[in-house]
């Protein structure tokens, strides 16, 4: 097809070149040679409509996502920011339930005396009980990293929980481990944090604040099979 589209090219652009360069400055093409013309103009156009831009997009379109528990973004995905998870205090009963991806550049507000602090730092809760398959407890009580990324070209951004790997026909940004705070404390999002997860830095302080703590599956109102009893429940990010 490539080889056809190569070779119509080639022909079109010899009939017009031979006909803005022939002597007669007058030349008139004839029907034929016009319908020709015309014809193979509306056929490359057509043919290739899907390489060009289509109006009101550009290549600067597309969709951002956090990815929990990194700093870097897939090879290919625009870092937008780095930063370190916030949120609420896990223990606090009013004030938002989402975790937040805060830059490591914040430009601060001025200080205020009222007392409604809600925006602490995210802290894994990773001990040999229940650390997820294959994770080591070192990162026990270390703050959790973040990253905003920017992939380019897709429109829509799903997270899967339960599987490791996208449905046909979307692309997979990142899997990893479904967590949230601990069923003793007041509610927060779930959040896909990435198989590889790191910690902000070498501090480990048990300093508590927004808190991120792996799941497991409960059999009953929960089919099992499908799924299993008191397992890892797996997760992942995917792009259209």
């Amino acid at each position: 097809m490539n080889m056809f589209l190569s070779c119509l090219t080639f022909v079109l652009a010899t009939v017009i070149l031979v006909v803005e360069n022939h002597e007669c400055k007058d030349f008139v093409l004839s029907a034929s040679d016009q319908s020709l013309i015309d014809m193979m103009k509306h056929y490359l156009h057509t043919s290739r409509r899907d390489d060009c831009p289509q109006p009101g997009k550009t290549s600067n379109t597309g969709v951002t996502y956090v990815r929990w528990g990194n700093t870097t973004c897939p090879t290919g995905v625009e870092l937008v920011y780095k930063g370190q998870v916030g949120g609420n205090e896990h223990q606090n009963k009013g004030g938002g339930v989402n975790y937040l991806c805060l830059p490591n550049d914040p430009e601060n507000g001025q200080h205020q005396p009222y007392s409604n602090d809600q925006v602490y730092g995210g802290e894994y809760q990773l001990n040999s009980s229940m650390k997820p398959s294959g994770w080591s407890v070192s990162n026990d009580n270390k703050e959790v990293p973040c990253a905003v990324c920017f992939k380019k070209r897709k429109s829509v951004i799903l997270m899967i929980p339960g599987r490791k790997t996208c449905y046909k026909g979307w692309t997979s940004e990142y899997h990893g481990y479904l967590m949230s705070d601990h069923t003793g404390h007041n509610k927060k999002d779930y959040a896909c944090v990435d198989i590889n997860a790191e910690p902000l830095d070498n501090k480990k302080g048990n300093e508590n604040g927004a808190l991120f703590y792996p799941l497991r599956t409960k059999c009953g109102s929960l089919r099992c099979p499908p799924y299993t009893n008191e397992a890892d429940v797996l997760c992942v990010v995917c792009t259209k």
